[in-house]
């Protein structure tokens, strides 16, 4: 899909079904951490390989409704600063996989360290400085605990996207048909 002409109808299916993913991995298979409010969510490592399939608008897009879906449903009010953050970062992994040879089952050597150079940055920068920043400016938080979290959050999510979004990507890359494993036969 990523060499092709986007289907906007699918992109929009797809945002919808990833945005129920993300909500049911948020929800249901996250990992509580030493500081509250806080969780190791493997949500993300799944939106690293969503993002790949359908690039960085639809992951940011699922992203921010899957978890916008997550607080409302589970706190029963949406903290904004977070789900802005969880958008942005979908973006951000949209940028980090080359969506056009994902589709044709290149992920090797160098897309994964690209791959890796940008979650990596991209974790640090949102949830260590973008999220605890948006705390603090939209509900008056207390810096230290905004941060700590951050910091957390940080560290946990560049690990989820990292083993099980990379995981994930590998495998995907391997189900898709290289464009030049086949050959006309005489």
């Amino acid at each position: 899909m990523a060499g092709t002409k986007r289907n906007p109808v699918r992109t929009v299916v797809a945002i919808g079904v990833g945005a129920a993913i993300i909500l049911i991995l948020m929800r249901f298979a996250m990992i509580p951490t030493f500081v509250p409010n806080t969780t190791i969510q493997s949500a993300f490592g799944f939106l690293a390989l969503f993002a790949g399939i359908f690039g960085p608008v639809a992951a940011g897009i699922a992203a921010f409704i899957g978890h916008f879906l997550n607080d409302v449903t589970q706190y029963g009010s949406p903290w904004f600063s977070w789900i802005i953050c969880s958008g942005l970062l979908g973006v951000a992994l949209g940028f980090a996989v080359d969506g056009k040879k994902l589709e044709v089952g290149v992920f090797g050597r160098k897309e994964i360290i690209r791959f890796t150079i940008i979650q990596v940055v991209a974790n640090v920068l949102i949830w260590s400085v973008v999220a605890p920043t948006l705390d603090i400016a939209f509900y008056s938080e207390p810096a230290n605990k905004v941060y700590l979290q951050g910091i957390v959050s940080s560290i946990s999510n560049a690990l989820s996207v990292e083993i099980i979004g990379l995981a994930l990507l590998l495998y995907y890359a391997r189900t898709r048909t290289k464009s030049s494993s086949l050959s006309l036969e005489d």
